[in-house]
């Protein structure tokens, strides 16, 4: 168990800190965290979190109530926010007004009495500079030069005003006083800016009355959810499931020992298809809500059988359920260069999770071009980088190494182990006689996981890309963010839950069996807060992804045609 403080100030758990001295906390690179009014510093907990450090850091400095809780059983056990608030330094007394995270570009002031001091003899002699720093434009000042210096207003729904929309993106936002006073915008911060204004015209505006109620109503679905037992996971349900792989794999063996072995890869592909759908359950702890139990059973699914990492999965997945579609911050949407669901990708964004620079060189632009063809193909090959990132993680030992999930990484490395006998020496190597009956083994055993790809993508890669900043409430970020696929009950086991991703992102450890008793309910929710709740069939959602997709292969396409031509005119002028 990580330890509940770190060197530096003991502080009263009931003392009330300023929003200005959470600020010099944060600027001191401690780790503050704002859960249901309580200051937490979770320095110690970084290197313990079984799902990283990334995700916590990304709630720097903001009211995570949300992020962190859900509501009661939804992201934490009830055991795991009990341990967290023995991490607690302080509280703060009203609403919360929301920093930009430091990973994300936030700049912090040191809080010093002869600062502080300092800030109050200005505000006397009529300085305009306010010592809570909300309005100061000094270059250290968090608040935030990218987040909060504009204010985009409009009128919808009845006349309703937007205002202190925010983005760490250097285009995020600009007031009409902004707009006239700078120079025009690029082409691609043009774009960056149409995106925005779309989003503010189709969502409901940001201001903190607006925000609270959505947020008021959302905790309110949550406990209704959870007093109609929909955490309650039936395990019946699962028993079908493990008859489902258990006639699967059967099949893949009695075909294999027939000597039919494009028919054996084939069920042996939809074995692990369908083993993803209990892994990722069991990676939410969704099924038995016990740590120690799901983890067993997602390692026991994913790796021994299936050949991924878990691990790995929890550390990117989890960040992903925070920035969901940000493409600087989100893994799950960073695939320069073969795919690119935004223009932005064209600037060569740093990944905040890979830690390195998302470089669209010569080979994301000429693929790039050309993904909406490339999509599907790529997918069908998907799995093969799956191996290459599991096994990057395990043998970095990129997991936590202390506290609850110490022994993950040994777990899993034996878990592999265990796989690559099976399949590879077991099944592959001494099953089939010929290196072409193998060759096809292995490439339809994994092509026909390929709709996974594809449905796993399918939820976020045609939904919103744009920064709507620090003041959007979480349930709105989700559901803008976040595609539900409609399909009839009967086929809810071949999408396996994942046709439920908006209801999934507000709520992720409701059992997947619940989801769909669970869509009514936050359809009527997102039509009483005036959130547009997004549902396509199957084909449609396609239809979506391919489109946005081919959208910014033209854009790409066309930023190619003029940085040639560019080229070529100054190459001429040159001479």
């Amino acid at each position: 168990m990580p330890p509940s403080s770190s060197s530096g100030p003991i502080y009263p758990k009931d003392v009330v800190l300023t929003r200005r001295q959470i600020e010099g906390l944060v600027a001191d690179g401690k780790t503050i965290v704002i859960v249901d009014g309580k200051a937490l510093k979770l320095d110690a907990w970084l290197e313990y979190h079984p799902g990283g450090e990334k995700s916590i850091k990304h709630v720097v400095g903001r009211d995570a109530t949300d992020e962190i809780n859900g509501h009661l059983d939804s992201f934490h056990s009830l055991e795991t926010r009990k341990r967290m608030a023995s991490f607690q330094i302080g509280r703060v007394e009203g609403r919360w007004k929301n920093f930009l995270p430091p990973i994300q570009g936030g700049r912090f002031r040191p809080y010093t009495i002869d600062t502080e001091l300092l800030a109050v003899s200005d505000h006397w002699g009529g300085s305009n500079q306010d010592s809570d720093s909300e309005t100061t434009s000094a270059p250290g000042t968090p608040i935030f030069d990218a987040a909060e210096r504009s204010n985009l207003t409009r009128s919808a729904r009845g006349g309703r005003q937007l205002r202190e929309s925010s983005s760490v993106s250097s285009m995020s936002s600009m007031s009409s006083l902004e707009q006239k006073s700078t120079p025009k915008l690029s082409h691609m911060d043009a774009r960056t800016q149409e995106e925005i204004e779309l989003d503010l015209t189709k969502y409901p505006p940001l201001d903190p009355t607006t925000q609270d109620d959505i947020v008021r109503r959302y905790r309110q679905l949550g406990q209704f959810i959870h007093a109609e037992g929909l955490y309650q996971c039936h395990y019946t349900d699962y028993m079908i499931e493990v008859c489902r792989y258990a006639l699967l794999f059967s099949l893949c063996l009695m075909f294999l020992r027939l000597g039919w072995y494009s028919l054996s890869g084939l069920f042996l592909g939809l074995f692990w298809h369908q083993l993803v759908f209990t892994a990722h359950d069991a990676g939410h702890m969704g099924i038995t809500h016990n740590f120690v139990y799901d983890t067993v059973i997602g390692v026991v699914i994913a790796d021994f059988l299936g050949g991924l990492s878990l691990g790995w999965w929890k550390r990117n997945h989890n960040v992903h359920h925070i920035v969901t579609n940000s493409p600087e911050h989100d893994p799950d949407i960073e695939h320069v260069p073969l795919f690119a669901i935004s223009h932005r990708f064209f600037g060569s964004l740093r990944s905040t999770f890979y830690d390195r620079i998302m470089t669209y060189d010569s080979v994301a632009k000429y693929a790039v071009q050309y993904q909406h063809f490339l999509y599907y193909p790529l997918l069908m090959l998907g799995r093969f980088n799956l191996y290459v990132l599991s096994w990057e993680f395990l043998l970095r030992g990129l997991g936590p190494r202390k506290g609850a999930a110490w022994w993950h990484r040994w777990f899993e490395i034996a878990g592999h182990v265990f796989f690559w006998t099976w399949f590879g020496y077991g099944i592959v190597y001494r099953s089939i006689p010929d290196v072409y009956g193998r060759f096809v083994f292995v490439m339809i055993s994994h092509m026909v996981t390929g709709p996974l790809h594809v449905q796993i993508t399918l939820s976020h890669f045609a939904m919103s890309t744009a920064d709507l900043g620090i003041h959007e409430s979480f349930p709105q970020k989700m559901l803008r963010t976040t595609m539900d696929v409609d399909c009839p009950a009967w086929l809810d086991f071949l999408h396996g839950g994942l046709q439920f991703q908006a209801i999934h992102h507000l709520y992720p450890r409701i059992p997947r069996h619940n989801l769909r008793r669970t869509r009514k309910l936050v359809q009527d929710f997102c039509n009483e807060v005036g959130i547009p709740y997004a549902l396509y069939g199957f084909v449609d959602g396609n239809k979506q992804v391919v489109g946005r997709l081919a959208d910014v292969a033209r854009q790409a396409t066309i930023l190619g045609q003029c940085q040639r031509t560019v080229a070529r005119e100054g190459l001429a002028a040159g001479h």
